[in-house]
C-alpha cells in the first residue's frame, strides 16, 4: 500500500469541494424553493450558476499555470 500524502490531500479536497457544491446547490435551492417558492428557486439557481463563471475561470488559470510550472520543471 502506498502512503503518498500528497494525493490523500489531493484527493480530500476534492472530495470537501463536490460536497460543498453539492450542499449548495440541492438543499440551497431546496430551501429557496420551499420558503420563497419556484420562481425564487429559478432565479437562485442561475445566480449559483452565474457565480460559477469566474470562480470556474480562476480554478482553469491556476490549472494551467500548474501544467506549465509541471511541464517546465521536468525538462
Amino acid at each position: 500500500m502506498k502512503r503518498d500524502l500528497r494525493e490523500y490531500a489531493r484527493q480530500t479536497n476534492i472530495q470537501l469541494a463536490a460536497g460543498a457544491f453539492i450542499l449548495l446547490f440541492v438543499f440551497g435551492i431546496a430551501l429557496i424553493y420551499f420558503i420563497y417558492g419556484p420562481g425564487a428557486a429559478l432565479v437562485g439557481f442561475l445566480c449559483l450558476l452565474g457565480a460559477l463563471v469566474p470562480i470556474s475561470l480562476i480554478l482553469l488559470a491556476l490549472f494551467g499555470i500548474d501544467w506549465i510550472v509541471k511541464r517546465a520543471n521536468s525538462k
